[in-house]
């Protein structure tokens, strides 16, 4: 195994339909900035309730990737 060295970024995905959903919104973005992704972390879920019923999912997460 190599040794490396990890930078990690605190992002935030939100999603009408599910949790899974809001990360890979959050992931799909940072992809087109960070080169490297190895690992994310869920750091909190929320959501916000709109006529008493789940309006849409927010999700944070940590994202790790490695440094060249």
């Amino acid at each position: 195994m190599s040794d490396h060295v990890y930078k990690s970024v605190e992002l935030t995905g939100s999603s009408t339909t599910s949790i899974e959903d809001a990360v890979e919104r959050a992931l799909e973005k940072a992809r087109q900035s960070i080169d490297n992704m190895q690992w994310f972390q869920v750091t909190s879920t929320r959501g916000h309730i709109e006529d008493g019923k789940v309006g849409h999912w927010q999700v944070s997460i940590k994202v790790g990737f490695t440094l060249e």
